[in-house]
């Protein structure tokens, strides 16, 4: 192979390089920021649902989180919460959640959820709860 064409292989390897980084840089630029977690005991409208999570306790391995959620009549609402906490993501413990946090009505009521984080390491723990194409999430400790 001659000299030429192995300069003009590498010159085009270079290029295309190039824009491959263009692209990137493009895509990080245009992407949507974090949202800012919400402050316990301000309401959030997530999708449909208005949602106001007031406090959360960590006892025992498990970590009570009270919240006040309604704005539709869903047998399944409450279903959108999920808790990460050191890294780890938890689901709420149905048996303890009874079944006040599991169906939703028009009107805004409080209700208990429960998660089990005798298995998680450290103190970080953050919830989440998605409705549809939305979400939010509140910084717990």
């Amino acid at each position: 192979m001659k000299t030429r064409t192995l300069l003009l292989l590498a010159l085009a390897c270079g290029v295309a390089i190039m824009l491959a980084g263009a692209v990137f840089l493009f895509q990080l630029a245009t992407q949507d920021e974090v949202a800012e977690p919400v402050p316990l005991g301000e309401p959030v409208e997530v999708g449909d649902m208005t949602v106001i999570v007031d406090s959360a306790v960590d006892a025992g391995g498990a970590l009570d989180v009270s919240v006040r959620i309604g704005g539709v009549d869903d047998p399944d609402g409450a279903d959108g919460f999920r808790l990460i906490a050191s890294g780890r993501p938890l689901l709420p413990d149905s048996a303890a959640r009874g079944g006040l946090c599991g169906r939703t009505t028009d009107t805004v009521t409080e209700c208990l959820v429960r998660f089990d984080v005798s298995s998680a390491d450290g103190d970080s723990r953050v919830l989440f709860y998605e409705r549809g194409d939305e979400s939010a999430r509140w910084v717990l400790s």
